[in-house]
């Protein structure tokens, strides 16, 4: 079973130096609202992703008016890996594995699975397309890292063909033979992470109905749908087909950029069908699902991060729930405001339950 065993705090968030220790399936960290609670969750996050669950900028989660940080973690497999993230104070982020330096940061993602569940996670179903893009490629890229390379050279060369749409609207002349080799290569490119995230939805959305089905007990079925406009004409065709569009909106207005996952009850849209509870049983049927697809391609349980999200739900879903987690091979790290509650909660399991109170 993956796990970690010891983390330690330097000028992280709400801690300036602090260190925990975890010797129990389940760890549970009640305190009150500020109290750091989701910042332990987020440091595990980190050290997992070299980046925040919640901060898109590094330097964000340095604590308020101190210089640098630090976060270092134990985790055990079937070996002890150290794994050490550092911010220094000109904003350089280092990260390590067993004190060797990364030179690429995504050479780490996938080795240290997690699933995290927070309550703002409701955006995957209300929000917009790009959060739910960005929720398939944290999946696909904890288990392909020619997944994760794709993306990252589609990003690049995206943005390099914005920039020079971009170019033109200053210039009189334009470069169509570099904009042909721009649109060839998101073509190519384009194509594998298409294919990549068809597969990926089939297996989404036959977990996502089974855990929504095992939470709600309700008997309809939920439809996930992987929406592209790869579907109706390949990505080179259509780049050179709207050219014009692209040059008059200065950017590039087709291509798995622009890809979506549409999920829907009865034959609606999901966020306007769907009852209060309907949405949170989903929400963990999506969660759920990735938890299992990626247990199931890596062969090892991620590590179940769950912030604040008993409060949410329902007594019949709360034990339903907890008695599913307690039955995986699986580390989680549950937060919650009352100590007391999470001992109520898990009275048949305590001795499983490690509690650690802030």
């Amino acid at each position: 079973m993956l796990r970690i065993e010891k983390i330690s705090l330097y000028h992280f968030r709400n801690y300036t130096n602090q260190e925990f220790s975890f010797d129990k399936q389940i760890v549970s960290i009640t305190g009150k609202n500020g109290s750091g609670k989701t910042s332990i969750l987020d440091a595990i996050h980190f050290l997992c992703f070299t980046k925040s669950y919640f901060l898109h900028i590094d330097s964000l989660v340095i604590t308020n008016g101190l210089q640098g940080m630090r976060i270092n973690g134990e985790f055990r497999t079937d070996k002890l890996d150290t794994l050490t993230c550092i911010i220094r104070d000109n904003s350089k982020k280092e990260f390590l594995k067993n004190s060797v330096a990364y030179t690429q940061f995504s050479r780490h993602i996938g080795q240290f699975p997690c699933v995290f569940i927070a309550p703002d996670d409701t955006e995957l179903i209300t929000g917009s397309s790009e959060g739910r893009r960005k929720f398939m490629d944290t999946i696909i890229s904890q288990l392909s890292i020619d997944y994760l390379d794709q993306i990252i050279l589609y990003a690049k060369i995206l943005q390099q063909r914005n920039a020079l749409l971009k170019q033109w609207h200053l210039q009189a002349t334009q470069d169509y033979s570099l904009l042909q080799i721009y649109t060839k290569q998101l073509h190519t490119i384009g194509h594998v992470i298409h294919q990549y995230r068809i597969d990926f939805c089939k297996q989404l959305a036959a977990k996502t109905n089974e855990f929504y089905t095992y939470l709600s007990e309700e008997k309809e079925q939920v439809i996930i749908q992987y929406q592209s406009q790869l579907e109706s004409a390949s990505l080179e065709d259509l780049l050179t087909q709207n050219i014009e569009k692209d040059i008059r909106t200065q950017r590039t207005n087709y291509g798995i950029h622009k890809d979506d996952l549409i999920f829907e009850l009865n034959g609606m849209p999901f966020k306007q069908a769907a009852s209060q509870g309907q949405r949170k049983s989903f929400l963990f049927g999506l969660k759920l699902g990735q938890f299992f697809i990626i247990q199931e391609q890596k062969n090892k349980s991620p590590i179940l991060l769950l912030d604040d999200i008993f409060e949410k739900l329902d007594e019949s879903r709360s034990h339903k729930l907890i008695d599913f987690l307690v039955k995986q091979n699986a580390q989680i790290f549950i937060t919650h405001t009352h100590i007391e509650q999470v001992k109520k909660t898990f009275k048949e399991y305590q001795d499983q339950v490690q509690f650690i109170e802030l």
